[in-house]
């Protein structure tokens, strides 16, 4: 045997270091038990897959401290909870990403995501772990963050070994036993890990760190098909007829070639502006009013965090008052009457500027408005079982209408 090579796995450390893992971070524990180890020499050091496999170097166990290697289950661990293989594979969609080091890159980002709170408390942080401040970056970003911030070259070049599997990056390896191989999870199966743990974060916050406190919020909550859906509309509301209000010579106008000597201004393009309408009537919850306040954190993404583009108010019978958009959890939502959002509607529209967008948050037990708006709007329906949105305490027999046919509608949840 080689010196200073392992000729089998240690898998009484290994396994001691997952236990040590699980006491530090018990909320961790039903995925770190969840991953089945495979013993590997072509891995550089421990790697995951995006089946939950997690493949193991003998030789690096051998030569680690078994406190830094219960830092490493949890390091590897947190690349599947987060799906930074899936979110990988997008990234490298969107942008045109194909070649191995734009993986790498991705890599190094997801490292980053995880690594700047995830040590420490009972933690040891394992030798060579990369955090964002070795590049010069602040912490508390998403790995799509960190990604456009930092290129491969000399700051880099001694991460190149950095190496956590597909299941960091969702590039396949050549160690990796596939969708075929034993001892997988299925996609059911981690979705029942990754709930688990999100269950065991959010009854214990005051423990937890920031980034999983805020993973688990959006594994409890996770992106609706409709967020997709008003952040079309309001990109379209941006570029359609009447987008560009004003001229300005930052930018001449094209026309200006026709006319040498003659400086001709262009229309600018003013960002759009959305007016959410919350149904604070006595038929929607208070958990479908929560729900509704992160609908509107999401809406403030889609217009690039403009919070000034984005006014809130709540609606039974009547409109309340219109909030500027701070903070979502500042906005109070009065109301527990009837349920009639013409009258937000109108109040939304009577805003000056007047709104692009329009996004009613509403369970659908409403009159609409008889004539289409002037300008787009999208409708997040609150789901109901049929006979409970047929329930009228006056009228037995009472349907709600369903909302207009000028109205791009979606089901959250």
């Amino acid at each position: 045997m080689t010196p200073g090579v392992a000729e089998t796995l240690d898998r009484e450390k290994l396994f001691a270091a997952r236990l040590l893992a699980a006491r530090a971070r018990p909320y961790l524990a039903t995925a770190l038990f969840a991953l089945h180890t495979v013993e590997s020499r072509r891995v550089p050091t421990m790697a995951v897959d995006r089946d939950w496999r997690c493949y193991v170097s003998p030789a690096f166990v051998d030569r680690t401290p078994v406190e830094e290697l219960a830092g490493v289950w949890v390091h590897e661990v947190s690349h599947l909870l987060r799906d930074h293989h899936g979110r990988s594979d997008r990234v490298a969609l969107e942008r045109g990403l194909t070649g191995p080091g734009d993986r790498l890159r991705m890599n190094i980002a997801a490292d980053f995501e995880i690594n700047d709170d995830v040590f420490g408390d009972g933690l040891a942080r394992p030798e060579g772990a990369v955090e964002p401040g070795l590049l010069g970056l602040t912490e508390g970003e998403l790995m799509e963050d960190y990604l456009r911030q930092f290129r491969l070259g000399p700051y880099t070049q001694d991460l190149v070994w950095l190496d956590c599997g597909s299941g960091a990056d969702g590039l396949e390896r050549e160690w990796d036993l596939g969708p075929d191989g034993a001892n997988r999870l299925s996609p059911q199966e981690r979705d029942a890990v990754r709930f688990r743990v999100a269950e065991g974060i959010t009854a214990r916050p005051g423990n937890v760190p920031k980034g999983w406190q805020r993973w688990a919020e959006e594994a409890f909550h996770p992106p609706q098909p409709w967020r997709e859906l008003l952040g079309a509309a309001v990109r379209s509301a941006a570029s359609g007829a009447g987008g560009g209000e004003d001229y300005t010579y930052g930018r001449p106008s094209r026309r200006s070639a026709g006319l040498p000597g003659v400086v001709l201004p262009s229309l600018r393009r003013r960002p759009p502006r959305v007016s959410v309408v919350i149904d604070t009537s006595g038929s929607v919850s208070d958990a479908e009013l929560g729900s509704a306040l992160l609908e509107v954190a999401a809406i403030v993404r889609v217009v690039g965090g403009r919070r000034d583009l984005v006014s809130v108010l709540s609606c039974d019978a009547a409109a309340q008052v219109v909030h500027s958009m701070c903070r979502a959890e500042g906005i109070p939502l009065v109301g527990g009457g009837g349920t009639d959002l013409r009258a937000g509607f109108a109040t939304a529209l009577r805003a000056r500027p007047r709104p692009d967008v329009v996004v009613i948050l509403t369970d659908g037990q409403t009159r609409w408005p008889d004539a289409r708006p002037p300008c787009r709007t999208v409708v997040g329906l609150f789901p109901r079982a049929r006979r409970q949105s047929s329930w009228d305490e006056d009228d037995p027999d009472y349907m709600p209408d369903t909302p207009p046919e000028w109205a791009r509608v979606v089901v959250i949840g």
